[in-house]
């Protein structure tokens, strides 16, 4: 333990007693959130669908395969829009770390009438390498030559006048030609597709699981001060053993 962490887990120290009035006190903050939380997600549920009016084709490792039949047969399509462009030697760190859920996610989603499926505007073969690479198994097309990642926020698209690019509902900086985000679908049983809802950026941050386990820890994400932002300390899992010593800890 470096430290910076000692500094950083420094707490005051009490009795079983005030330690458990202390946590009883934060649990009704807890439940407060929870009931906050579930109350959002019923406010989502009822939020407006739009029609999905355009016929999006992509390239999947046995042809060509339909927005419609990424849903396997399920009513509901929930898509990760990985940042990962053509031309690129790898896929984005952060979605990795995303990415590295999606395979046992996908197996329970899957009882719940839902289809996961991912989407990359780098094409097929780059996707194949670095998928295999990676270990993954979950289904991931590619959208190249495309319409779908610019109509959903998480390529190009429209500028304002400062440069700014269209994403996350309002024009921003971002630093690359792609963007991550979820687009959830809904298809009825005559075959329309309707966009339900799409998240970006920090709404991202429930699909984390390492977040949430961090989250609860005394020290937390700990990423005050990183560079050149917050997640700069996540690297692909098969590059951290390859990280010299002196950059191993994410409190020096």
């Amino acid at each position: 333990m470096t430290t910076a962490t000692i500094e950083k887990s420094s707490r005051k120290v009490v009795s079983r007693a005030e330690w458990l009035a202390a946590r009883r006190e934060f649990l009704a903050k807890e439940k407060e959130f929870t009931r906050l939380r579930d109350e959002l997600s019923r406010q989502r549920r009822e939020l407006p669908w739009e029609k999905v009016e355009k016929n999006y084709v992509f390239e999947g490792t046995t042809g060509p395969v339909t927005l419609g039949e990424l849903f396997d047969g399920r009513p509901q399509l929930a898509v990760y829009h990985f940042m990962f462009g053509p031309g690129w030697k790898e896929g984005c760190p952060s979605c990795s770390f995303l990415a590295d859920s999606f395979d046992a996610a996908a197996v329970h989603l899957a009882q719940r009438d839902t289809t996961l499926a991912v989407v990359s505007r780098a094409t097929l073969p780059e996707i194949e390498i670095f998928k295999k690479r990676m270990g993954w198994k979950f289904r991931w097309v590619s959208s190249f030559g495309s319409d779908f990642n610019v109509d959903y926020q998480v390529s190009g698209g429209s500028k304002d006048a400062h440069g700014r690019v269209f994403y996350n509902y309002d024009f921003n900086e971002f630093p690359s030609e792609e963007r991550p985000g979820a687009s959830f679908f809904y298809q009825n049983e005559s075959g329309e597709i309707f966009h339900t809802y799409s998240t970006y950026a920090r709404g991202l941050d429930i699909l984390l699981p390492t977040y949430n386990f961090l989250d609860m820890t005394a020290l937390g994400r700990h990423e005050e001060g990183m560079t050149p932002h917050a997640m700069s300390w996540v690297r692909h899992h098969d590059r951290y053993e390859q990280r010299k010593d002196s950059e191993k800890s994410c409190c020096h």
